[in-house]
């Protein structure tokens, strides 16, 4: 760190003034008054002599925009930041004597000579061997259901059974008897609803890291290197915020059309800009940075294979959150035969919105055959099913 000081130091010599162009978060503050102090500059000249300049990307609108625009870098944020330090080196110290202490004591041959603890990683920890701890103690058991069958129009359909499962084989054998005593079934209610599935609200860091990990097999540390690349490289925005919310003044068009120019995604965006597109969902905005967006076009074959892929997400669900909810029809119809009730539900989009540009998060479109409220209609079969929870990671409501 001495010669990173005296860099700055020999920089600054003869300077008339200091702009500081560090990160736009509590951390950067802080190392906007460390860079101060290397610099030999009093911080009384804070507003005379001394600026901050603030951005979210490195884009030439936006490097210029913030050099007309310099504010004052904030002390309280700074100071925030070194109360922080202090409370996290004071607890860490503490914590870690104890624990090494308690173990050592616990356990003769414990071969480690300090364990420490983190304020942040510890506890994280033991989150990990709690779900773990669930995982392995868990008795894997299992239930049963019905699946009965109709014939509608030479179309077999699978009806859902409103009990869901049993955990008692009998009487869902009991259940199966009952069910075909009345050879038919009832149709007792019909219900048909649009349904809105909507867009995506702003892309924050830690819904790109979900992505990249369950969709993309993408690591959060690989995946966080590769966005802060990206920004460096000024194709996105920074990609280390809360936020969801876009600021009031965000040029979504200016955007827009820079993404334009890419043909995997190009009739979509012309046709969000000649049709219009809409203001995106109203997300959270903790005062951070704006959502992680596209900047400008990145050619394929000027990114590696993940970055690229990672890079592609960021505009797809960029294109997401100004497109058009997604409209549907959600055709619910119930029968009832030996007091059981089941139901089979069919769905019709009439507006895929922006389920076009994110095809992974359509709406499965499955139309039901014309049905009447008060017919009968034959049992074709009724099959019990047996599912087995191997685990605790499975879902419990299937």
């Amino acid at each position: 760190m001495a010669h990173i000081h005296r860099h700055l130091a020999q920089e600054a010599r003869g300077c008339t003034y200091l702009v500081l162009w560090l990160d736009c978060d509590r951390e950067g503050e802080n190392i906007c008054f460390e860079v101060i102090n290397c610099t030999g500059i009093p911080e009384n000249e804070v507003g005379r002599r001394i600026f901050r300049a603030r951005f979210s990307s490195v884009t030439e609108k936006d490097i210029s925009n913030a050099m007309d625009n310099l504010v004052l870098p904030n002390k309280d944020e700074a100071l925030a930041v070194d109360a922080r330090q202090e409370i996290d080196l004071k607890v860490g110290v503490a914590f870690t004597r104890f624990q090494t202490r308690y173990f050592q004591g616990k356990y003769g041959n414990l071969d480690s000579r300090v364990i420490s603890y983190g304020p942040c990683q510890t506890p994280t920890l033991g989150f990990c061997v709690q779900r773990y701890q669930q995982i392995n103690t868990f008795k894997p058991e299992k239930f049963w259901s019905l699946r009965t069958y109709i014939i509608k129009d030479g179309d077999e359909i699978q009806l859902e059974w409103d009990r869901k499962k049993l955990f008692d084989f009998d009487v869902t054998v009991m259940f199966q008897k009952m069910v075909p005593s009345d050879g038919a079934l009832k149709i007792t209610d019909i219900s048909v609803k649009e349904e809105c599935k909507a867009r995506p609200p702003g892309l924050n860091t830690v819904n790109l890291l979900k992505v990249a990990s369950s969709a993309l097999g993408i690591g959060p540390q690989t995946a966080m290197h590769m966005a802060e690349r990206l920004y460096i490289q000024g194709y996105i925005s920074y990609p280390r915020t809360e936020s969801t919310a876009y600021p009031a003044s965000f040029d979504f068009r200016s955007v827009l059309s820079t993404l334009a120019h890419n043909p995997l995604w190009s009739n979509n965006v012309r046709t969000l800009m000649d049709a219009g597109f809409v203001k995106p969902r109203q997300g959270h905005d903790v005062g951070d940075h704006p959502p992680i967006t596209p900047m400008r076009l990145a050619p394929e074959e000027a990114l590696e294979t993940d970055a690229w892929r990672l890079y592609q997400y960021i505009c797809q669900h960029f294109i997401g959150t100004v497109s058009h909810d997604c409209i549907y029809t959600r055709t619910a119809v119930e029968f009832a035969s030996g007091g059981e009730i089941f139901r089979c539900v069919g769905h019709r989009v009439t507006s895929k919105g922006f389920t076009s540009i994110m095809p992974w998060l359509a709406v499965g479109e499955n139309n039901l055959p014309t049905f009447k409220k008060g017919d009968t209609i034959n049992i074709h079969k009724v099959d019990i099913y047996e599912v087995r929870l191997m685990s605790f990671s499975q879902p419990h409501n299937t």
